[in-house]
């Protein structure tokens, strides 16, 4: 019969191993409550920048539609997603970059205010050409196609900014031709919107092209 003492020893060796266990089971836990933890704050952090991104982004776009309030009154250009549209239409004729008188008074009307907005913000002005997806027409040999045409109309409007008194350091010209229509090439009206002019605050840094629409 074994005594008390060999009861005792033997024993001994089980609550080792189970506190070895708990032991174990405690760090676990702490790792994984402090990975939990960090998973959280993380997201929280990530949030609070998405939050204030987006604050900046409409505190843009109020700006910017303070700043065109007598334009965007008249009805003559939109604003979509911080891009101020102009229909071709008003700017030029059907496949000319002349400007026409009422574009010319337009873009004098866009100037001052775009001036104003820029000075006080780090980003350059881009003017796009838009185009429909219709031939240049054969007998105006002036364009080889679209593309040509949609870069020369913005090359005109950003002149004409220029002569406005928008500083030439804080605009330039970007060409897309038939190239992200705004409606269907399929009728007349969708034609109609897909030939036009946009411009756009963007950063002023070399990741400008990559805010192109």
């Amino acid at each position: 019969m074994e005594s008390l003492d060999d009861n005792i020893e033997h024993s001994t060796p089980v609550w080792a191993v189970f506190g070895d266990l708990m032991s174990g089971l405690l760090g676990a836990f702490v790792l994984i409550l402090v990975g939990v933890l960090g998973v959280q704050l993380e997201l929280a952090s990530s949030l609070e920048a998405e939050v204030q991104k987006r604050q900046q982004e409409e505190q843009r776009r109020v700006t910017l539609e303070k700043a065109l309030a007598g334009p965007l009154a008249s009805g003559r250009v939109t604003l979509d997603n911080g891009r101020i549209g102009i229909s071709g239409s008003v700017l030029f004729a059907l496949n000319s970059d002349e400007l026409q008188p009422e574009g010319r008074q337009l873009l004098k009307s866009l100037a001052a205010p775009l001036a104003a907005y820029l000075a006080t913000r780090d980003e350059i002005l881009m003017v796009s050409g838009f185009t429909d997806d219709r031939p240049v027409r054969d007998s105006n040999r002036k364009f080889a196609d679209n593309w040509e045409l949609s870069a020369q109309r913005a090359l005109t409007v950003t002149r004409a900014m220029i002569e406005e008194g928008l500083p030439a350091a804080a605009i330039f010209a970007a060409a897309f031709g038939p190239e992200q229509p705004v409606a269907s090439n399929a009728d007349a009206e969708g034609r109609a919107r897909n030939r036009r002019v946009e411009m756009a605050p963007v950063p002023r840094s070399g990741k400008a092209a990559d805010q192109a629409r």
